[in-house]
């Protein structure tokens, strides 16, 4: 019955359960929750399996009713396997979309015990899976790639029928970047210290070495050699024991000369005045699946440069929308640093090119048709 509920816009309703047991956001969660966000909107119904105490929960517009806690532990975990798996019964689930690589066997069980429910799984990083995967692979209708270069890597490991995966890039809210006033991003730099005149270069992403923080600094040390009223800035949050990354980065501040220079934030509430503020954005993954922080960027209309990852490679036409130095080369980074910093026409241009090149190939509508789309043909076939 519920199947034949269409909505304004004549498309069938779908019921839809969204699973991630993540423990931190990151990328990948502002994935999961634009998304479930986005179908609620077009009016499915949208539910939610999380763990206790998940940072999605408060960025999920899903009704506190339809979202449910998991222990979620891992793949093995038979409770919480069980429980997810009547969660489909009762609320009649059509679509079962798995995001983290630990809940897709607790996903495959459930659709497994609902023949009637459809497995969709996101693969949202390049790390390799585990053999184990591709009984579970077996079981998915599809598997949801962020990027082709994500498609290549699963290609690559054999774990299911290639045309079982698809493409479905990461959807950027333009909307929501890009509208900071004068006045907010004045208050921002006030905040943080950032001197009138200073040209603000920063790089948001957590604090884990694989996002190429300690080379950011490095570059930055060669630049503010060569331009002294330079400022830089990283924002990210660090996960590992006792803090040990984001020690080690202000370790490195203080050797590099740089402790007047740099400001370390953690958690943002903005991004996209944070975004708006800096005159340069630089990532220097060592890399990257997609790139959601580059792409935010780009759609704040701020300049963007970023080490050549697979993903940035993906998001950004090099020396159009913005510029790829070789990843891991630090002086290559300074010195792409140091063009922009002299050339503002240019950065005008990426600015101006890098916010086109999301609104028409990286846009949270886009990314919600394709997966509206995905939805309803795994449940016609």
């Amino acid at each position: 019955m519920w199947a034949a509920l269409l909505d304004s816009r004549n498309q069938p309703i779908l019921r839809i359960l969204q699973l991630s047991s993540a423990r931190a956001f990151g990328g990948g969660e502002r994935h999961v929750a634009d998304l479930a966000n986005g179908l609620l909107s077009r009016g499915h119904d949208v539910f939610a399996a999380v763990r206790p105490a998940s940072p999605l929960t408060q960025e999920l517009r899903v009704s506190a009713a339809n979202i449910t806690t998991f222990n979620l532990r891992n793949a093995l975990d038979a409770f919480s396997a069980g429980k997810l798996a009547r969660l489909v019964r009762e609320r009649e689930i059509q679509i079962v979309h798995a995001h983290v690589a630990r809940d897709y066997p607790l996903a495959a069980y459930a659709v497994w015990r609902n023949r009637g429910s459809k497995l969709v799984l996101t693969r949202h990083v390049l790390f390799p899976l585990k053999r184990l995967h591709s009984l579970t692979f077996s079981r998915a209708a599809r598997v949801v790639a962020v990027s082709a270069a994500v498609q290549r890597a699963l290609i690559a490991q054999h774990l299911l029928p290639t045309e079982r995966i698809e493409v479905i890039h990461n959807g950027i809210d333009v909307a929501r970047f890009g509208r900071a006033t004068a006045t907010e991003i004045t208050a921002f730099r006030n905040r943080w210290r950032i001197a009138e005149d200073a040209l603000l270069i920063g790089s948001v992403g957590e604090l884990t070495p694989l996002k190429g923080h300690g080379e950011f600094l490095q570059a930055a040390a060669i630049v503010r050699q060569r331009f002294p009223k330079t400022q830089f800035l990283i924002a990210g949050l660090d996960a590992s024991h006792g803090e040990r990354n984001l020690a080690e980065l202000r370790a490195q501040i203080k050797r590099l000369g740089l402790a007047d220079s740099v400001r370390l934030l953690d958690w943002v509430d903005d991004l996209a005045c944070l975004y708006q503020a800096l005159d340069i954005f630089v990532s220097a993954s060592h890399t990257e699946s997609f790139g959601l922080a580059i792409a935010e960027a780009m759609a704040s209309s701020t300049p963007v440069i970023a080490t050549a990852t697979e993903g940035a490679a993906e998001i950004i036409e090099n020396e159009i929308s913005g510029q790829l130095a070789p990843v891991g080369n630090v002086e290559a980074l300074a010195t792409a640093i140091g063009e922009l910093v002299l050339d503002g026409s240019k950065r005008s241009l990426f600015g101006d090119s890098g916010r086109a090149r999301i609104e028409h190939l990286f846009s949270l509508e886009r990314m919600l048709s394709a997966t509206e789309q995905l939805y309803q043909q795994v449940i016609e076939e």
